[in-house]
């Protein structure tokens, strides 16, 4: 259930009736906005009869909320979230960029591809310490050497960070060292490892599951919510379909149905979308022209030896060329890089 109040109605008024809430047994998240304050009602309300909030003559109206997520969802906060990342910003009207290479391989190679990303307009830095493979044979990333390794890259360019988190048992270490812990689409419904960010004021790049729904994405965005911390990014990142030739489908519709249905910044991932570093250009613009609030590029300075996912890495001139055929894109939705 969904208040929403008038706008100059005075903060004693309204700590009044939320205190009245609260007695029964109702956890209430206040949004304050430009136009209104908006209050959700987390907890059984079943009992709750409605009608009851509209007899406050400082109560606009009352909205029952059917979708399961609460708080992720746009009417407990009508207006878009901006996530900040030590300084630099994820939605609202600039569009963000994170680049870099799938995995942290050597110092040499990060710090020069931060360098090269950073120059070309990059906001963020991406690798990965830790990587998640489909073969247990397969490079598996260079775990905690790797993240020492972005610290040199960041200490050297100035960008936040941002890589994945595998496990709990590593949590310590990413609050401490990473700007912004990705959840991979393989640990979308890994409950536990959610609940354990979402009491950290972390921000979090939460990708959508291998085949997730929409709907138990924002569930997952829920369930860091729900422990406290309101620092999340969704990131569509293709999903498994029938076809085959690409590495997944790319699904632009969830970009608007995303931020239709909630208030978190939406970001796209159009290399582990296509798998083909041709089709990541061309999948960037389209993301950019439907809304998205920012694009994670692989690029990889030597993509033909990369140790993993060079085959959807761009080089550096190539993402240079990018970003400035992105920024007229860009401004058709008000956004600038």
């Amino acid at each position: 259930m969904v208040i929403v109040i008038n706008k100059n109605t005075p903060q004693e008024k309204i700590s009044i009736l939320v205190k009245q809430i609260e007695k029964r047994n109702i956890t209430v998240h206040v949004s304050n906005g430009v136009a209104y304050c908006v209050l959700g009602l987390i907890g059984n309300t079943s009992n709750i009869d409605s009608h009851s909030f509209e007899a406050y003559d400082f109560v606009e109206k009352v909205i029952s909320v059917k979708e399961p997520f609460k708080m992720v969802n746009r009417l407990f906060h009508p207006e878009d979230s901006i996530v900040n990342i030590d300084g630099k910003t994820i939605g609202g009207e600039k569009l963000a960029i994170i680049a870099g290479p799938c995995s942290v391989e050597n110092e040499e190679q990060i710090v020069s591809i931060a360098k090269s990303v950073k120059k070309s307009g990059a906001a963020f830095l991406r690798g990965g310490a830790f990587k998640p493979r489909t073969s247990p044979y397969s490079f598996q990333g260079l775990k905690q050497e790797g993240l020492d390794l972005l610290l040199k890259a960041k200490a050297a360019t100035g960008l936040p960070i941002v890589t994945e988190i595998m496990s709990i048992s590593m949590l310590d270490r990413f609050v401490q060292d990473v700007d912004m812990i990705q959840v991979g689409a393989r640990n979308m419904q890994n409950f536990e490892l959610l609940k354990e960010l979402g009491k950290t004021n972390k921000p979090i790049l939460l990708k959508r599951g291998l085949s997730a729904t929409i709907q138990e994405w924002l569930m997952s965005a829920e369930y860091i919510m729900s422990e406290g911390n309101e620092n999340i990014i969704l990131c569509e990142r293709g999903i498994r379909t029938f076809e085959t030739y690409t590495r997944n489908t790319l699904d632009l519709s969830a970009v608007l149905a995303a931020k239709k249905l909630s208030h978190l910044p939406v970001v796209v991932d159009p290399s582990h979308a296509a798998g083909m570093w041709w089709m990541v250009e061309a999948l960037s613009k389209a993301a950019v022209a439907v809304g998205a609030d920012g694009l994670i590029i692989e690029v990889h300075n030597d993509p033909e030896n990369a140790l993993s996912d060079g085959e959807q890495s761009i080089k550096p001139e190539r993402f240079d060329s990018l970003v400035k055929e992105l920024k007229s894109i860009a401004s058709i939705n008000s956004k600038a890089i």
